[in-house]
């Protein structure tokens, strides 16, 4: 009868045919990563596929390490390790003790590395930043003569400021000669004088744009004295320059627009500056108008010749007020002198004598009063209405009574 076996036995004899082949202990397989999970307890699991088959992978916190970055869904990679079984559940896997990137991974892999080189050596500080000029008259532009990004950057700066003069270095911004063109560019420029300077280009692979990721090239753009904007690829794309640079662009046509100031924002806030100012002219005239209209009215009052008005009207009020007064005197008098004169007509002797009176005095022109004032003999003069009359006295008669009766 035919021998039978456990499971366990099948999966321990497999295991141990793994073990005795030598290629299997020590071995490298490249593909790319799926099915990536990272282990709370710090182990890495995932797939490694191609265009024919998968493996199943792990990596141990142990051997973590080596690892100098994350693995991540659809990365290249080369995983060096064992392929071994895990008796529990049948199936064998890759057990890795290191894991690089393939072909753009190894780009990458030496981009970190120079990443980290000049970030020790401070050139990312932002110490070193020079300020972006917000006014530039004069831009440079390092890339390539053809291409969306020379395009897109000379539209938008066109668009935002047509007075300003843009210098366009025609660098080679691919290839071997790159490097070595985007460097010259820099330093014609830089003595060209211009005041603000964006190098880049339009956006690609890592290799397409590995030249601004050279050293040289990222030393060019520290050493400038003009500030730098960087505008390379994409907005996911990162090169080094990104970080040596005064100020990163995500795409060329943003580093445009952080170029060149918008004319049109100095013509609305010089129509606003105008208009508050003319507010303020006619606010501050309308109150100079008052305050003129105040003093000439003050000045009206306090002037020599209204003055001169002002006593003449009080003149002619005290005028007009005297001569009322003096109507009122005279109107009060001229009554009076009435009155005096009824009262004097009832004293005046022509009055008494136009009703039938005399009066008589002596020669000598005394009033006779009393018949005791004159004799027998002495001559007199009678006072009549219409004349006088000499006479003499030739008798006279006492008069008796308290009324002066003739007895």
């Amino acid at each position: 009868m035919q021998n039978v076996y456990t499971v366990g036995q099948v999966n321990s004899y497999i295991k141990n045919m793994f073990s005795q082949d030598f290629l299997l202990q020590s071995l490298s397989v490249k593909g790319e990563v799926s099915n990536c999970k990272y282990h709370s307890s710090g182990h890495i699991y995932f797939t490694l596929k191609d265009a024919k088959g998968t493996i199943s992978c792990v990596m141990f916190a142990g051997n973590r390490s080596g690892l100098a970055f994350r693995l991540a869904e659809g990365m290249q990679v080369v995983v060096l390790g064992t392929i071994d079984v895990y008796e529990r559940d049948g199936k064998y896997q890759l057990y890795a003790k290191s894991i690089r990137q393939d072909g753009a991974g190894a780009l990458y892999e030496r981009f970190e590395q120079l990443k980290r080189e000049l970030e020790e050596l401070g050139m990312f500080s932002a110490q070193y930043k020079k300020p972006i000029p917000r006014y530039a008259g004069r831009i440079g532009i390092v890339t390539a003569p053809t291409g969306a990004a020379v395009r897109d950057i000379i539209n938008i700066a066109t668009r935002r400021n047509p007075y300003v003069q843009l210098i366009l270095y025609p660098a080679i911004v691919q290839g071997e000669a790159a490097a070595a063109s985007i460097i010259n560019g820099i330093h014609a420029l830089e003595n060209q004088g211009v005041d603000l300077m964006i190098v880049g280009r339009g956006g690609g692979s890592i290799e397409d744009l590995w030249a601004f990721n050279e050293e040289c090239v990222a030393q060019a753009v520290f050493d400038c004295g003009v500030p730098v904007i960087s505008a390379v690829g994409h907005e996911t794309d990162t090169t080094i320059i990104d970080y040596v640079a005064d100020l990163r662009a995500p795409t060329p046509s943003a580093a445009a627009e952080l170029a060149v100031y918008d004319v049109q924002l100095t013509l609305l806030k010089l129509r606003e500056v105008e208009s508050s100012i003319g507010r303020l002219m006619r606010s501050k005239i309308e109150w100079n108008r008052m305050r003129w209209k105040a003093f000439e009215a003050r000045l009206k009052m306090n002037s020599p010749l209204g003055k001169v008005r002002e006593k003449k009207t009080w003149l002619l009020n005290m005028e007009e007020w005297m001569e009322n007064a003096m109507n009122v005197q005279l109107q009060r008098k001229r009554h009076m002198l009435e009155l005096y004169i009824e009262k004097l007509k009832g004293l005046s002797p022509l009055d008494k004598l136009n009703q039938g009176f005399s009066y008589v005095s002596d020669e000598e022109g005394r009033t006779v009063t009393d018949v005791n004032q004159v004799r027998a003999g002495d001559g007199i003069r009678i006072y009549l209405k219409n004349g006088r009359l000499a006479a003499t006295v030739t008798g006279k008669e006492q008069a008796y009574g308290k009324e002066g009766r003739i007895l």
